[in-house]
């Protein structure tokens, strides 16, 4: 069964290995984490974060959770309080990663449908994601979650163009 859950100190190892799996796609699962940075000074920020605060200048309050399938950790979920002008073309309300050795198992799907009933109960009802272009599993599985596709943003200096989907 799929769960949405804060991350824990219990979660270090998984998280830092399933961070690496996904640096070899040029990514990351742990949304702003520092190489090298103690976990507890990690998850203790990233708390203050969910309250806005101690937030990097231009980032909004998030709320930052672990994606578990069995208490396994396959992936991460954020969801953005709010849109600053960068989210609102480029990176949407709710952000989700799963690290490849993971994917193709409908997880993707429901940690977004799990994430969709957390925006709500935030307060945010109209709930903007965003993927690349060429990320066709993303795609469907915001279309899935029931993703209404608004327009295709033009590239910007280092990010790439993307698909932007409400779901209201």
């Amino acid at each position: 069964m799929l769960q949405l859950r804060p991350f824990t100190a219990a979660d270090e190892a998984a998280a830092l290995a399933a961070h690496q799996e996904l640096r070899a796609e040029g990514r990351g699962l742990l949304l702003d984490y520092l190489e090298g940075e103690p976990w507890d000074g990690y998850l203790s920020r990233i708390a203050a974060n969910r309250k806005g605060e101690r937030l990097r200048e231009g980032w909004v309050a998030l709320t930052f959770l672990a994606v578990t399938v069995d208490d396994r950790l396959v992936g991460a979920l954020s969801i953005r309080h709010e849109l600053n002008d960068w989210l609102a073309v480029y990176g949407g309300h709710v952000g989700y990663a799963i690290v490849p050795s993971q994917r193709r198992k409908g997880y993707a799907t429901e940690a977004l449908r799990q994430g969709l009933e957390i925006a709500r109960s935030i307060g945010i009802d109209d709930v903007l994601v965003t993927c690349d272009v060429d990320n066709i599993a993303s795609l469907r599985v915001i279309e899935k979650c029931g993703g209404e596709f608004e327009s295709v943003t033009d590239a910007a200096k280092g990010i790439a163009p993307k698909r932007r989907y409400w779901i209201r």
